[in-house]
């Protein structure tokens, strides 16, 4: 069985196999000009073994998120984000990344995680010069999860299969979207292809740009109930269930 918390956007706690993890860790009310405008400021339960962060964009890696974690958290990243980690968190938190390339596995306490490709934008940002290729996860121990991190869709989609759950974006922060992400039909897609058992869908529904609370509300909103419907004429065999914020789920493996 797998029991994850979906605090929002791509933020997730994962415990499987007696091993706590943690995904793309945004623990603040504020990023920028994002400002949370559905749920809370995640409380997490205990310290996370450690935390997988996907890519280098700010809303997924956040330092003053990861400054909020235990000293000693692990950090598992994507291949060339050592340098990121160094220059914003010091020598220490660089000691404690773990660099991975698609196709590398590392264990865990009780899991296998292996990092799995994701088709997304590498860079930081266009003031940044640091890149590392995007990553999704593959976790395994008492289930099958993916956490697909920030994607587009792509063909090696269908070598996850099967999966007892996918952790899948189906939206983003503001009111349009664009390459390298998912919309609701797009991730419909996405868990047929990966053959998932059960989806979650997140990276939409919880930050919004500031003065933009009025401009396309159904962008907001609308996004996971809507991979839901998709879903259900798309993978008809994938069970979908859509959390706010803060709410939690248990999967069992059949």
């Amino acid at each position: 069985m797998v029991e994850l918390t979906w605090h929002g956007h791509s933020t997730v706690w994962i415990e499987d196999a007696g091993t706590r993890l943690l995904t793309d860790p945004l623990l603040r009310n504020r990023l920028a000009h994002l400002r949370r405008r559905r749920g809370t400021a995640p409380r997490l339960p205990a310290a996370p073994d450690a935390v997988l962060v996907s890519h280098l964009h700010a809303d997924h890696l956040d330092f003053a998120s990861l400054r909020r974690l235990p000293s000693d958290t692990a950090l598992v990243v994507p291949a060339g984000a050592r340098p990121l980690v160094r220059q914003a968190l010091g020598a220490a938190a660089a000691g404690r990344c773990t660099e991975l390339a698609t196709g590398e596995r590392i264990t865990i306490g009780g899991l296998d995680v292996t990092a799995v490709p994701a088709a997304h934008h590498a860079g930081r940002g266009p003031w940044s010069r640091h890149r590392a290729p995007a990553l999704g996860y593959l976790v395994e121990g008492r289930a099958r999860t993916w956490f697909a991190g920030d994607t587009g869709l792509f063909d090696e989609m269908a070598a996850l299969a099967p999966l007892d759950l996918a952790l899948i974006p189906v939206g983003g922060w503001g009111p349009t979207l664009g390459p390298g992400h998912l919309d609701p039909a797009g991730a419909a897609e996405a868990v047929r292809r990966a053959g998932a058992a059960w989806a979650v869908p997140i990276h939409y529904g919880t930050f919004w740009p500031v003065g933009l609370d009025r401009v396309r509300p159904d962008r907001f909103h609308g996004p996971g109930d809507e991979f839901a419907r998709q879903a259900a004429t798309v993978s008809p065999a994938t069970r979908v269930r859509v959390l706010r914020p803060g709410e939690s789920l248990a999967v069992c493996r059949p």
